[in-house]
């Protein structure tokens, strides 16, 4: 059965806007999962735009959920993933400029460094995933570093469903690719995942695609909350997954 990993970042953000204490990472954590998310993504960058080392040790000691904990391959984030040891860690390329992760993963291009990062999370229990775009080289490359994850990136699919208001010929076209990057996944003995610019609108082709185990949201879920609250914006979307997944 899909299931829909939370992030919970933009909740950070609304916090970091004041630097104050609310509104609350963690009890919005505790919140998703009321309303039915399987398990909790948040990304510590390196410039702590939103989510806090605090939150970090606060999420792993409070929330009784699978953390999914999205983080640049680097030394100090490799230290903090073996110190709280989270169920899952998601390498992802980061830039401190960009508003959000722009894209995938560049694994072909640095697999020995990214192999051993990936060793010593696999050393200490974690499961690992990378973020990377629908390229059959890239999921290879995840492969052979020792990911047990590919997340593939859905922003592509997600920019054409905006520019097309739809279906539309491009959107399919990218809707494909991810499907073909999955099937790959499936092929090497990766687990698929997905994530990226999904939203309530565009969830359903991507949770219909063969496969495929999770997906990751969190903007429009946090957008939506404003209005219906998290509990009803995760329920909402929960139910949109499992209609997609019914219509494989």
């Amino acid at each position: 059965m899909i299931e829909l990993g939370c992030n919970i970042d933009h909740v950070a953000t609304v916090r970091q806007a004041r630097r104050t204490w609310e509104p609350c990472p963690v009890q919005a954590a505790h919140e998703a999962l009321a309303g039915g998310a399987d398990h909790i993504t948040f990304h510590l960058r390196e410039d702590r735009r939103h989510i806090q080392d605090r939150d970090v040790e606060r999420l792993r000691a409070e929330v009784p959920a699978r953390l999914n904990f999205e983080m640049a391959a680097t030394d100090e984030m490799v230290a903090i993933a073996l110190r709280i040891k989270p169920q899952l860690c998601m390498l992802v390329p980061e830039g401190r400029f960009e508003v959000t992760t722009e894209g995938g993963l560049d694994v072909a291009g640095q697999e020995p460094a990214l192999a051993a990062q990936v060793a010593r999370l696999r050393d200490a229990g974690i499961l690992v995933s990378v973020f990377i775009d629908a390229l059959p080289h890239q999921i290879d490359a995840a492969q052979r570093i020792g990911a047990g994850v590919c997340e593939i990136h859905t922003g592509p699919y997600a920019h054409a469903w905006h520019d097309e208001g739809g279906l539309g010929p491009r959107t399919r076209a990218e809707l494909d690719r991810v499907a073909l990057a999955g099937r790959h996944a499936c092929a090497a003995g990766l687990c698929f995942n997905a994530g990226h610019a999904l939203h309530y609108e565009n969830v359903k082709p991507i949770a219909a695609l063969p496969g495929i185990r999770e997906l990751h949201i969190g903007h429009a879920i946090v957008s939506r909350a404003v209005f219906t609250g998290l509990r009803e914006a995760v329920r909402e979307m929960k139910r949109l997954m499992f209609e997609g997944a019914a219509g494989r």
